[in-house]
């Protein structure tokens, strides 16, 4: 039997990004549930069954190779009761990924998606091939990608309170090794990422984004002692990209001397522009690597002001005359090992936020700061201090 609810117009889309459209209509939405012992007992029993408008309500539990596909639009699918982990074991949607989402405004919360892995070594937790896909305090964990998109600049994808980790896969292009990127954006119109924590690549990047526009806010992104990936942070055709309040940390174990890459494959777009903005920039290689590396070229704009550098790291000069960038040593950190940059009290690095201004209309101000596990709390007077983390150490 399936339960029934009515819910208001918009309901469980709160979290869009700012300038994307809502849903129009307000008709009533249908409350699937699922789980052992009810009338629908499987996920991809659901995704059958399910119509546009739905919410799919799955029980807490463990679900083997309950793999789906998801056509439709102004869906909701998330756990109820507790964590719900879907393992794939022998099985794939599409020979794609657990879950392929097709449609617009979906929604996909409190799902642990883990073990996908295909033929062409890209087997993903999720697979977005639709619209706007909004995925939040989710985990991915050791598919081959954590989530995967398609090329469509019809597409957006919003990132919110999730965990990715150890998605690797055998490498074709490392021999003996493994790779995998952790969350990987194809040519999508955007993608959000925020307040989520992101480490233990393996040779690809943690995150990977071709997207036109990108809003990279308040996040960790570090790969730690078992992480080998390769950048941390990478948009290898430019586009426009805020990276703001993030912890990104390098992993001693990488192959490659820089943490950020800006259009290293070519700018496919005559808008290139990164700003980077209050974060906190660790560079564990011992002999020192890069913390940005960005390919020249006449259209790239790229504006560094309030980070916080930490390691010997090279470091690219602010544009604009501006200043406000700032090395630290590991010791002016609370504990950088562990990755908590909380600067402890030093009135000559406290006192050198600047106000970093606007970009095309949007705020370049710090909005929160990162508190891990996987949240964030607003920061409603703005940044005091340079780097990610504002509140000092007592």
């Amino acid at each position: 039997m399936l339960a029934t609810a009515v819910l208001p117009a918009g309901r469980a889309r709160a979290a869009l990004s700012e300038g994307s459209p809502g849903p129009q209509d307000a008709r009533p939405s249908r409350v699937l549930a699922v789980g052992p012992g009810r009338d629908i007992a499987k996920i991809a029993s659901a995704a059958s069954a399910a119509r546009d408008g739905d919410i799919v309500e799955i029980d807490a539990g463990n679900y083997v190779d309950d793999v789906a596909v998801w056509p439709q639009s102004e869906i909701t699918i998330r756990s109820a009761g507790g964590p719900v982990c879907i393992s794939s074991v022998a099985r794939t949607a599409e020979g794609k990924a657990i879950f392929v989402t097709k449609g617009t405004d979906v929604v996909v919360e409190g799902i642990e998606f883990s073990g996908a892995a295909v033929p062409a070594q890209n087997g993903a937790g999720i697979r977005h091939e639709g619209g706007l896909l909004t995925v939040r305090d989710c985990v991915f964990e050791r598919n081959e990608m954590g989530l995967l998109t398609w090329n469509s600049l019809s597409a957006e994808l919003v990132v919110e309170r999730c965990e990715f980790c150890y998605n690797a896969a055998r490498g074709r292009y490392q021999p003996g090794g493994r790779i995998g990127h952790q969350l990987y954006a194809g040519s999508i119109r955007r993608l959000t990422l925020r307040d989520s924590y992101i480490h233990a690549g393996a040779y690809g990047h943690l995150v990977k984004s071709r997207a036109r526009e990108n809003h990279i806010l308040c996040n960790r992104l570090t790969d730690e002692a078992a992480g080998r990936a390769s950048y941390e942070l990478e948009f290898p055709n430019g586009g426009v990209a805020y990276v703001i309040g993030n912890v990104i940390a390098q992993s001693p174990l990488t192959d490659n001397e820089a943490m950020i890459g800006f259009g290293a494959e070519g700018y496919s777009s005559h808008t290139n522009e990164l700003y980077l903005v209050n974060n906190t920039l660790f560079d564990e290689l011992p002999s020192g690597g890069e913390f940005v590396r960005a390919r020249p070229d006449e259209s790239l704009r790229l504006l560094a002001l309030n980070n916080v550098l930490i390691g010997a790291g090279r470091f690219v000069a602010d544009i604009g005359g501006r200043s406000g960038n700032v090395r630290l040593r590991a010791s002016d950190v609370v504990d950088a090992l562990a990755y908590d940059m909380q600067l402890r009290a030093d009135p000559s690095a406290s006192s050198r936020a600047v106000d970093a201004g606007q970009a095309n209309g949007i705020s370049l101000r710090q909005p929160c700061e990162y508190r891990h596990p996987r949240k964030s709390v607003a920061l409603a007077g703005g940044p005091l201090h340079p780097g990610a983390c504002q509140i000092q150490a007592r």
